[in-house]
């Protein structure tokens, strides 16, 4: 029996791979949703090769512009994540969640209901509600996997382990485009430069935080929510090659690391397939790059937004959006050249240590509606700091 798809962010780096994924084994799937923001090229593409029967278009200009293209009058098009109701009779058997940013905090919430295994690659939501999901998780007995690398990893090698036997967790960081660059020369660093990662291919946005290393400090957040550590047993290590992904030590003495390619579609479709199918890319174990892991410790003079996990309250909080809204503002305005690439970190201090946010620490996050409130007022604040 073909398992029931929905790909939320279709048209984005994971979504594509998803639909990839897809692609070469249809006869396993039935796809039943798919959605973007504008990318209507893209999803129409998408709609033919795995013959879709619903979409949803999140800008209200464009799914105008959708709805009047004769040639899909049998395409259901929907502009609202509130009508997965309508889209969705049953359960589906697997949803992937690849909305960026806290635009996909909601489409992520109202999903979980609606699906029996719900696989997120979205850091905003988590960071900033994973206290939210969670209760909706539970609530709906719906399943969780993450798909960053990382957290997928993590997942796989703690399978079975009690927490307090973890000692350490290792996350690893391939350094960006300036894990080598002289710190005299960052001030020069322009938004082109930015977003070439060395090895991996993202977008322009989730780029710029892997040259800040602000990605990583999120998915430190990630995985001390997810897996209920303590901050105190998770570490970053700089690992150029991006060929291991984990390293958990822990107490009894033992040490794991998992390895794999640098190829986001390794972890998607083990998320798919439950770890049970053999991957189709799979490739030889390279023993050149194992033999010279060239693993290290952070540069935080040079990578300082890792001081910023100093700031972050243990417990969930509305701080956590306020870190989340204030670098996208942040990075938006250096992609637009308002800022320099140094003021993306010179900026995020400054909005860190404002009373007003601070007081945030002590308050937890109860609905959606605060987590979106308080995104407004940063992005207010922070375009305020970026605009000369």
């Amino acid at each position: 029996m073909k398992k029931t798809i929905a790909i939320l962010g279709s048209t984005g780096s994971i979504g594509k791979t998803t639909f990839n994924i897809i692609k070469k084994n249809k006869k396993d799937f039935d796809v039943v949703l798919l959605s973007t923001n504008k990318n209507i090229k893209e999803i129409l593409k998408q709609v033919n090769i795995l013959n879709v029967n619903n979409i949803i278009i999140s800008s209200k200009k464009h799914y105008l512009k959708v709805l009047k293209i004769k040639k899909y009058k049998k395409l259901k098009i929907y502009n609202n994540f509130n009508d997965f109701h309508k889209i969705l009779k049953k359960k589906l058997d697997y949803c992937m969640c690849a909305i960026t940013g806290l635009a996909g905090l909601e489409p992520t919430l109202s999903c979980i209901k609606h699906s029996k295994k719900i696989a997120i690659a979205n850091k905003e939501s988590i960071i900033c509600a994973w206290n939210l999901i969670h209760k909706e998780l539970n609530k709906n007995k719906t399943e969780f996997v993450p798909v960053d690398s990382e957290h997928f990893s993590i997942m796989s090698l703690i399978k079975n382990s009690y927490n307090e036997k973890i000692d350490k967790i290792y996350i690893t960081a391939s350094g960006g485009p300036f894990l080598n660059l002289p710190i005299t020369k960052f001030k020069k660093i322009s938004p082109t430069n930015a977003i070439k990662h060395p090895r991996w291919s993202m977008g322009k946005k989730i780029s710029v935080d892997s040259a800040t290393m602000m990605n990583k400090l999120f998915e430190v957040i990630e995985a001390k929510k997810i897996f209920n550590l303590n901050y105190s047993q998770l570490k970053i290590l700089i690992h150029p090659k991006s060929y291991v992904h984990a390293i958990i030590k822990f107490k009894n003495g033992l040490t794991k690391m998992l390895i794999h390619d640098t190829d986001m579609s390794v972890p998607i479709f083990n998320s798919i397939y439950n770890n049970k199918s053999d991957y189709y890319g799979s490739k030889k174990l390279d023993f050149k790059l194992i033999n010279d892991l060239d693993l290290s410790y952070v540069n935080k003079i040079k990578f300082p937004s890792i001081d910023l996990l100093k700031k972050i309250p243990n417990n969930s909080s509305l701080f956590e959006t306020v870190l989340v809204s204030s670098n996208d503002v942040l990075v938006e305005c250096f992609l637009s050249k308002m800022i320099k690439f140094t003021d993306i970190n010179h900026n995020l201090k400054k909005i860190l240590n404002l009373s007003e946010f601070k007081q945030l620490k002590k308050i937890y996050p109860k609905n959606l509606k605060q987590i979106i409130d308080i995104d407004k007022k940063v992005r207010l604040k922070t375009l305020s700091l970026c605009i000369k």
